[in-house]
């Protein structure tokens, strides 16, 4: 909340010309100033609200030590902010029994020692005070209309923490239930300070409330769903104890990641969100040290470790296009790492289940990666491919790529884990796929054969294929088509007429071979 303290209003020059000095109640300078009330009443306390700052030349105060302690507890039982004396009029000095009894309670007492216009006074601190209250109202408005058009947009998590950064000016932490680190942004301090061992800093950390300041770390905690079905917190930095808007911006945010997560039906979606960011941030830059700690923090360590990258793709005669599917397979694969325990990020990526796994450097990590899937495997008919393990973080965009191309590059699903070494020229032609050059190749090769069969509806392709799959059997290859010897012979000799070469020539062949591969993995 926007205050004016005695000290501040202390601070403004038509008060501070005024030569003020506190005599007593010192450590209530503090206190917030509501208003200025000037009067030279001593029986005035019952008028005063909370807050009131007395301003008087003491004319009509008592003589008597008892009846100025009297007036200085009637001030302080009013909740008075403080009180001021202008010396000269009445008083040289300010008694000692009002000192000593305002030092007693705890009230500030201050004598201007130069004459001051208390209208001016009364003027100054008033326009100060309501100035803070318009910008307190601004600023409530501002909250409000930030949060209200995060809802109707149906933000995610990402745009909340980012609109809670903003408007708290500090770093703000969405948590788990296990107290993992989902998603943060950092503020102007150190962000690697206030992350520090967070999952055993936040266990210790009791939270009676719905919102709670903890003073040890520095931390606004705010509840995420009820006390006893609570799935996360948010954590705001707050060094010092936190403003009444700082507290509402916290429970505004939770409230708005509440609604995000009644409208989204995965109870997991802001896990599988986090780690969708996190393995499409390493495929593009796996040597970022601030990403390097979101993983940590996300619960796979990234020093002194294997990295292993696996892509899991629903076999082709699946309807691959049923999102419930691939949500199958991704929650098994969820459900089978955290059987195993082991480090992974997990999410779906383009239909595939993309998984990095993290291992000790001694682990037998092909061991894990064939128990994982076996456990997958039995539940789904997959295909499951695993890059090379790599022992560098900086590389993790490697092993993440390379599983991907050996799954698109799989043509028998005859293992249960294929690698680089099992897809061969097909491995190799999947990751040249999107070389222009490849295009270029396919195209000149064939082109004319596609142009036929499109054309007359013919097959012509197929029968090429069925040749160089069967290299020592024509009647192996015409049976592969449903066609006779003689048929199948008349489709040999047509596609050799439109593209001018022999199909007994061996690099010819080999070309065409290679130009059908690609023609299928750059599909």
């Amino acid at each position: 909340m926007a205050v004016v303290t005695v000290a501040q209003a202390l601070e403004m020059p038509v008060l501070r010309a005024a030569r003020p000095e506190v005599l007593a109640g010192r450590p209530g300078l503090g206190r917030q100033v509501r208003w200025v009330h000037t009067t030279e009443l001593s029986d005035i306390a019952p008028l005063l609200r909370g807050g009131d700052l007395v301003l008087s030349t003491g004319i009509a105060f008592p003589d008597a030590a008892d009846e100025l302690e009297a007036l200085a507890t009637s001030l302080h039982e009013s909740d008075a902010a403080g009180l001021l004396i202008e010396l000269g009029r009445r008083w040289m000095s300010v008694p000692a029994p009002l000192a000593t009894a305002c030092e007693r309670l705890g009230l500030p007492l201050i004598a201007l020692t130069r004459e001051v216009r208390f209208a001016a006074v009364t003027q100054t601190v008033g326009e100060r005070i309501v100035d803070e209250q318009l910008a307190e109202l601004r600023e409530a408005e501002r909250v409000h209309d930030t949060f209200t058009a995060l809802s109707i947009e149906e933000a995610g998590p990402a745009e909340i923490l980012e609109a809670v950064q903003r408007l708290a000016g500090a770093a703000v932490v969405l948590e788990d239930d296990q107290h993992r680190v989902l998603d943060y942004r950092a503020g102007p301090r150190d962000i690697a300070g206030f992350l520090a061992d967070w999952p055993s800093r936040s266990r210790a950390v009791e939270h009676p409330g719905r919102t709670t300041w903890d003073a040890t770390n520095g931390w606004l905690v705010t509840r995420l769903g009820s006390r006893n079905k609570g799935w996360g917190r948010l954590i705001v930095q707050a060094p010092a104890t936190p403003a009444q808007r700082l507290i509402v911006v916290a429970e505004r945010a939770a409230a708005a990641l509440a609604m995000h997560r009644l409208q989204d039906r995965h109870r997991d979606s802001m896990v599988r969100r986090t780690h969708h960011e996190l393995l499409l941030a390493l495929l593009t830059d796996p040597t970022d040290p601030d990403l390097l700690r979101r993983c940590e923090l996300s619960g796979l360590p990234t020093a002194k470790r294997t990295f292993v990258g696996l892509a899991i793709r629903l076999e082709l005669r699946v309807d691959c296009h049923a999102p419930s599917l691939v949500d199958d397979v991704l929650a098994s694969v969820v459900h089978a790492v955290h059987g195993l325990r082991l480090s992974a990020l997990v999410c779906e990526i383009d239909r595939d289940v993309r998984v990095l796994l993290s291992f000790a450097p001694t682990a037998r990590h092909e061991r894990a990666v064939a128990k994982l899937a076996e456990r997958v495997a039995d539940r789904h008919p997959v295909v499951i491919g695993a890059g090379r393990a790599v022992d560098k973080a900086a590389h993790i965009d490697r092993t993440l790529r390379e599983s991907q191309h050996v799954v698109e590059s799989v043509h028998a699903n005859d293992k249960l884990v294929h690698r680089l070494e099992d897809v061969h020229l097909r491995g190799l032609l999947t990751m040249l796929g999107d070389d222009d050059r490849i295009r270029a190749f396919v195209t000149r090769e064939l082109d004319v054969l596609k142009e036929h069969d499109e054309r007359t509806d013919g097959d012509l392709l197929a029968a090429l294929r069925a040749l160089l799959e069967h290299p020592t059997s024509r009647s192996d290859a015409a049976a592969a088509v449903h066609l006779s010897r003689a048929a199948f012979y008349d489709r040999l000799a047509k596609i050799e007429r439109l593209l001018a070469v022999s199909l007994d020539d061996p690099d010819i062949r080999v070309s065409l071979h290679v130009a059908l591969l690609a023609n299928e993995v750059t599909r």
